[in-house]
């Protein structure tokens, strides 16, 4: 009979455009040990995997040693599960395709998963988060970019190249703002963090009215959010615009997919009932008549980090086994 020993641990790793988190997770769902590096300080790719395999192995050594570790999830912007692939990502320092699946499992020597980030996010919703019990929900990554991923009778849909849910990339204003993708009119260019940032400044200059945004140093959805608190009219105003356009989005989203529920992660999920108020109505008022009032408007109650950490592990329990190590 042959001695098998079953590995019962898996490495999540989430890579942001700011931070590259990773986590020991075992197989009830339980975080071990987590840990996190700055994206930006790695401009080069290869010098980016260096320092996330020497981080990978360093957490693992440390918590029951490499050995216990079955396999490696990884979630990334633009990335397709199909091709093991980032692909052109809009809102990271690297461009052009990077085979990062590939590179990882050179230098780690174990089995390694790609994922797109907004899909994985959704996995981590489905298992651990608001769409558990659910076959049919869209959840939204709004931050820094727009992502999303929709699951159709407890499937996730990843289309023939893994980029199914691109929502922050449909066009919505013909010929209208530039877009990190390299296009125009993007909603991602509206609705995400760098488009309410310009959405404030045309605000601003359409009007001399007194803000708080003005002397503002730094804008941010955060701070334009507190300054809606302190009823900062201009900084409503922004709120408005961005859900009244996220709304359009929405309703077109939802009239193909026909969804139970739409889930928002991220960031700019936090900037409260200013955005998510005419969020709604624009929704209801574009949606197909048919639906209207059956879609849930949902913001996820897991710590973003934590759940996308989740949904990556999730990933690599689903990769075969493999160790250049037996």
């Amino acid at each position: 009979m042959q001695n098998t020993t079953i590995k019962r641990r898996v490495i999540g790793v989430d890579i942001s455009n700011e931070r590259t988190s990773f986590a020991i997770v075992d197989v009830r769902g339980n975080i071990i040990a987590h840990s996190f590096f700055p994206t930006v300080d790695y401009l080069d790719v290869n010098s980016f995997v260096s320092k996330l395999t020497e981080e990978i192995m360093l957490l693992a050594e440390a918590n029951g040693g490499y050995e216990t570790i079955r396999s490696i999830g990884i979630s990334a912007p633009s990335a397709s599960a199909i091709s093991g692939c980032i692909e052109n990502a809009a809102n990271l320092p690297w461009k052009g395709v990077i085979p990062l699946q590939a590179m990882m499992r050179d230098r780690l020597g174990i089995a390694v998963a790609l994922g797109n980030d907004a899909h994985l996010s959704a996995l981590g919703e489905k298992i651990y988060g608001s769409a558990h019990g659910m076959k049919n929900f869209i959840v939204i990554s709004l931050g820094v970019g727009l992502g999303s991923c929709f699951f159709s009778e407890g499937h996730s849909h990843e289309g023939a190249h893994g980029y199914a849910g691109e929502f922050g990339h449909t066009c919505l204003i013909d010929q209208g703002r530039d877009c990190g993708c390299g296009r125009k009119g993007c909603l991602e260019a509206y609705v995400a963090a760098a488009g309410i940032f310009q959405t404030a400044q045309e605000v601003m200059e359409e009007s001399d009215e007194p803000s708080l945004m003005r002397q503002a140093e730094e804008l941010t959805p955060r701070i334009i959010k507190e300054f809606c608190d302190q009823g900062d009219a201009l900084a409503i105003e922004t709120y408005r615009r961005t859900g009244y356009l996220l709304g359009i989005g929405l309703a077109n989203y939802a009239g193909i997919v026909n969804p139970e529920a739409i889930i928002f992660t991220g960031g700019v999920s936090h900037a409260g009932h200013w955005m998510f108020d005419p969020l709604c109505e624009s929704f209801e008022n574009h949606l197909f008549g048919n639906m209207r009032g059956k879609v849930k408007i949902l913001i996820s109650e897991l710590n973003d980090r934590e759940r996308d950490v989740l949904g990556a592990s999730a990933l690599a329990w689903e990769v075969q086994e493999y160790s250049l190590f037996k």
